[in-house]
């Protein structure tokens, strides 16, 4: 079987409870599930964002609580690197589909070095690239 590897937002909905998700990532056994490091990167930056945006006790005491979750769910999944191989990778893809997003790339150069896929909504992007078949496990 193949190694399937959440993408940002699929990510997302996981760790938000979203039930086809969670039974779709549950039914998946541990060693063929990981997200790359460009995700982990994405959601702590976000996560981070808020706490900079925070104006009231509340608002930091959630930002900072969300931030601990996200690391503790984190720490429990297998991350992929961005080694060499996938960066040059990356750079190919990004010479063609410059409409693309470079997080979107990036992710997309990993999968394509581990000949593992995508678990993402985002069609659009993704269906751009030759030879990169993903899953949407949020329908």
């Amino acid at each position: 079987m193949s190694l399937h590897v959440l993408d940002t937002d699929m990510l997302t909905l996981y760790q938000a409870g979203r039930a086809f998700v969670v039974q779709r990532v549950q039914a998946c056994p541990p060693t063929q599930l990981a997200v790359c490091v460009i995700s982990v990167e994405e959601e702590l930056t976000g996560w981070y964002t808020k706490l900079r945006m925070a104006k009231k006790r509340d608002q930091l005491a959630r930002a900072y609580q969300r931030l601990a979750d996200a690391i503790g769910f984190l720490s429990h999944v297998r991350i992929l690197p961005f080694p060499e191989p996938a960066i040059d990778r990356y750079e190919t893809l990004r010479k063609s589909h410059r409409h693309v997003s470079k997080n979107d790339l990036r992710i997309a150069a990993i999968v394509l070095e581990l000949g593992a896929t995508p678990v993402t909504r985002n069609a659009r992007d993704f269906h751009q690239i030759a030879g990169l078949a993903f899953e949407d496990w949020s329908k």
